[in-house]
């Protein structure tokens, strides 16, 4: 198995968030894909995932249907996508993924997070290049499924690792690939349960036990943050 594989076997290890904080993320997500490719999953590809993501997290249909209502409404505020970089304690490279409505709350409740566990926010590309953006799927397995043969034939879609999980199926590939994969999936009639972007760092750092109780501060005041959406480090 590849490094995509040992990442998500290691991140299955810890539940991230709540239930709430899910459908906080999921509901900011069909704001900002709204905006930008319209309300009809018919026409917007990307909605259509998310709103699979959505039942997938169990999400109501109607908290879905009022976030598509919000995000066409003139009122609501535009939610932005932005990353945040950083060091945390003992040299754990840190990128934090947020959708805020107001930039200047938000980086200065991460700065301040940072500051109070003994770390550090950096420049934009600081840590970036540490991680590998990818996309990922997971779709149900059908019976008598081959994936070497998939793979192979997918590779021309831009996947670089498939591998099963229980009763699904795994598809991991290159971040620019999503729309490509996605529409392979679609057409050979796949059921997509869920399809969201991961960043797989190239490189781990073993700590201590007393060292990983520092950086899991760190993680957990980020995380519990509501215009934070995905926090991703360089600790083993």
């Amino acid at each position: 198995m590849g490094r995509a594989f040992e990442f998500r076997k290691a991140r299955k290890l810890k539940r991230w968030g709540t239930m709430a904080k899910t459908f906080t993320k999921i509901g900011k997500e069909i704001s900002i894909c709204v905006k930008s490719g319209g309300p009809d999953p018919s026409s917007n590809s990307r909605l259509r995932v998310l709103i699979q993501n959505a039942k997938a997290a169990n999400m109501p249909k109607d908290n879905v249907e009022r976030a598509i209502k919000k995000a066409m409404s003139k009122d609501h505020g535009d939610y932005k996508e932005i990353v945040y970089e950083g060091y945390g304690p003992h040299g754990i490279a840190v990128l934090v993924e947020t959708a805020t409505d107001n930039n200047t709350r938000t980086v200065a409740n991460v700065r301040s997070y940072f500051n109070k566990c003994n770390g550090s926010m950096g420049t934009a590309g600081s840590v970036e290049f540490m991680f590998e953006h990818k996309c990922r799927f997971t779709i149900t397995q059908k019976e008598g499924l081959d994936l070497e043969e998939l793979e192979l034939e997918m590779i021309d879609f831009g996947v670089q690792e498939i591998f099963e999980e229980e009763d699904t199926v795994i598809i991991y590939g290159d971040f620019a690939s999503f729309g490509a994969i996605q529409k392979y999936l679609e057409d050979n009639e796949f059921e997509i349960k869920n399809a969201e972007f991961e960043r797989i760092p190239t490189d781990t750092k073993e700590l201590n036990a007393e060292q990983q109780a520092d950086m899991d501060k760190l993680l957990g005041k980020l995380e519990e943050d509501d215009d934070v959406t995905s926090v991703y480090h360089t600790m083993a």
